[in-house]
């Protein structure tokens, strides 16, 4: 911890210089384009957080309205777009300093500060009021805290201060599986715990796969990453060690009676490859081949989405299978 106070200079308060990296930009000189908001809101990561909503809300017993579930889905994408353009508005200037976010709207003065930042918190309330008053207040709830653990806990605290930003802030990602389970059944459940244990386990291998070769950025910007106040190794080693523990994770799921045998197979399957590839990393010269982390980050991808899409499809068809017999 003290290893991090010394990398990371600045306190973590709102940054005096949002929107305002680029002396020459006037970000008030006129308002951004509908494309800007839309890039504030992640629609990258949205998509995933979706995703997996969607099959949280498929995989819970029961079943709901086709409009009510169309809207609890879409109240989990405003809302994940609202925590994405909550970060963005309060981490502005670290984004400034770093070469694969320095062109989103608020560093490259296409946003003004106060635009982004009233964009994100009417997203938050439209989509926690709409998700309690037409699906259930538990969803809505969870949804509320998500969006406030992303943008306090992780945003606004954890990722100036500490390595284990990733590690703690995960959680924010791992919320819309319980939020989509809630939806169908009021509560949340052992089952909708594991779909969150899962991607809590899968976001640390995740992240710092990706931040073994963009280190430099998050060094310029003073980003307490693990790379940059580990080291290397002992990234690769907390790879390595949350990678062990994901892949018998994916397969709880079945074992617990959520998914049939297609899912348990395919999860095994996936989980072993995703462990070889965290090895391939471990045993990785330091220095120069960063090719093993590049693909790991890019299957770990694919793993959470084939590993979702399966439990999607294998319970769909359960349940088709119990209907039509």
């Amino acid at each position: 911890m003290s290893d991090a106070a010394q990398t990371l200079p600045r306190p973590a308060t709102a940054p005096a210089s949002l929107g305002a990296p680029d002396a020459t930009a006037d970000p008030t000189a006129h308002p951004g384009e509908v494309g800007d908001f839309i890039v504030l809101m992640k629609p990258r990561v949205m998509r995933l957080v979706v995703f997996t909503g969607l099959v949280g809300l498929l995989a819970a017993p029961g079943g709901l309205h086709p409009v009510i579930a169309f809207t609890a889905v879409l109240c989990i994408a405003i809302g994940a777009g609202a925590a994405g353009a909550l970060n963005m508005w309060y981490d502005a200037d670290i984004d400034a300093e770093m070469n694969r976010t320095a062109r989103r709207p608020l560093p490259a003065g296409s946003v003004s500060p106060s635009d982004a930042l009233g964009f994100g918190l009417v997203l938050s309330m439209g989509s926690v009021s709409v998700m309690g008053l037409w699906v259930n207040w538990t969803a809505a709830s969870l949804l509320a805290l998500t969006i406030a653990f992303y943008v306090a806990v992780y945003t606004m605290w954890l990722k100036r201060r500490t390595p284990q930003n990733i590690v703690i802030g995960g959680a924010a990602g791992a919320f819309p599986p319980m939020i989509g389970w809630a939806a169908v059944t009021g509560s949340v459940s052992v089952d909708a715990m594991v779909l969150f244990g899962i991607i809590f386990f899968w976001t640390p291998p995740h992240f710092w796969a990706l931040s073994l070769f963009v280190g430099q950025d998050y060094d310029r910007a003073s980003v307490p990453m693990l790379p940059v106040v580990a080291g290397r190794r002992a990234t690769r080693a907390q790879i390595l060690a949350y990678s062990v523990l994901l892949a018998p994770l994916g397969v709880v799921p079945f074992l617990l009676g959520t998914a049939g045998a297609l899912y348990g197979l395919v999860a095994a399957i996936l989980g072993l490859v995703f462990v070889a590839r965290a090895w391939a990393v471990w045993r990785a010269d330091d220095a120069t081949d960063v090719a093993p982390a590049k693909k790991l980050f890019g299957f770990s991808i694919v793993y959470l989405f084939a590993l979702f899409l399966v439990l999607g499809l294998d319970v769909a068809v359960t349940r088709a299978l119990e209907a039509w017999t």
